[in-house]
């Protein structure tokens, strides 16, 4: 009876995060827009930490709570998640072309911050001096958006829903506190479920949590395949990891430093090694086929197995 109550609350704890983040990204994209600020600079900065909110709630409540598996695992899990199974997927479902800049620049640039976190958490813990490694980075990530951002021309204007500020601001504000709420409900659940399966948080982290935080990149990429927003797919995937190394990890250390137990240098180097693969994939062909597609998911399934 207590499992199927754990299995409720956590599914309860990611409908709350999904939805958050959904209603987070909603409301700043509103006021973003209302203050006139461009649309493709709302896309690259709140909007891409919308999607890697899920993550970014988990991962410091898992920390603060104690559960550091849950935090190093959640980002690792959704990272090679994001790469092997959501891309490939989606390269399943349709080949998609990739842009040569992201190929030339943002492809390389996560293959090389996920070996630096491996690196990072090879003496055993994401220090406050990593976190601010990571912080900085991350600032430079931004920064790097928006004057690339600049020099394109913007296509189309989003136009701004009729919706007093008032209530734009109440829907920022249930989206922020549902994505906390959903991930302290998530975080406890999964503990809960880990233990009386005999599970470790470790394999909790890298599976259940890492595809529950993930569910917005999932239905994301597939849809835009689905749709043939080849670009959508391949840079939602790209950003989202990117984010969750740079933003999720960083700050996580900021608040309190992050154990990094030894089987997690495996799983790094997994999701540094999914990295590579993609920019592998991409280089020369400038395109993510589906035999590409089905190489990635039959290494994750490999992967799984080798964790359970």
């Amino acid at each position: 009876m207590e499992m199927l109550v754990q299995v409720v609350l956590l599914a309860a704890g990611f409908v709350l995060l999904v939805k958050g983040a959904d209603w987070f990204v909603e409301g700043a994209s509103e006021i973003a827009a209302k203050l006139r600020i461009p649309p493709l600079i709302i896309g690259l900065t709140i909007v891409a930490m919308g999607t890697s909110a899920p993550e970014a709630a988990v991962s410091i409540s898992a920390a603060l709570k104690g559960s550091a598996d849950i935090t190093i695992g959640n980002i690792a899990g959704s990272n090679i998640l994001n790469i092997l199974v959501i891309l490939g997927l989606s390269a399943v479902i349709t080949p998609l072309a990739v842009e040569r800049g992201t190929t030339r620049r943002e492809m390389p640039f996560l293959a090389g911050i996920s070996f630096l976190l491996l690196w990072q958490g090879w003496d055993g813990t994401i220090s406050l001096f990593d976190g601010i490694a990571l912080i900085t980075l991350f600032i430079a990530y931004l920064v790097y958006l928006l004057v690339k951002a600049k020099r394109q021309p913007e296509e189309n204007t989003e136009t701004v829903k009729e919706r007093a500020l008032w209530q734009t601001l109440l829907l920022t504000v249930i989206g922020l506190a549902a994505i906390v709420l959903g991930s302290n409900i998530a975080v406890d659940a999964a503990c809960a479920i880990a233990r009386i399966l005999g599970m470790s948080e470790r394999f909790i982290g890298l599976t259940i949590v890492a595809l529950g935080t993930s569910l917005p990149e999932l239905f994301t990429s597939v849809t835009a395949a689905r749709k043939g927003s080849a670009d959508i797919a391949i840079g939602n995937i790209v950003g989202s990891n990117i984010f969750n190394i740079l933003f999720v990890v960083g700050l996580s250390a900021l608040v309190i430093p992050v154990p990094f137990a030894p089987a997690f240098r495996f799983d790094s180097a997994v999701a540094a090694a999914a990295a590579v693969l993609l920019l592998l994939c991409c280089v020369g062909t400038g395109k993510l086929k589906r035999w590409h597609g089905a190489v990635m998911l039959a290494g994750y399934a490999a992967y799984f197995l080798m964790i359970l």
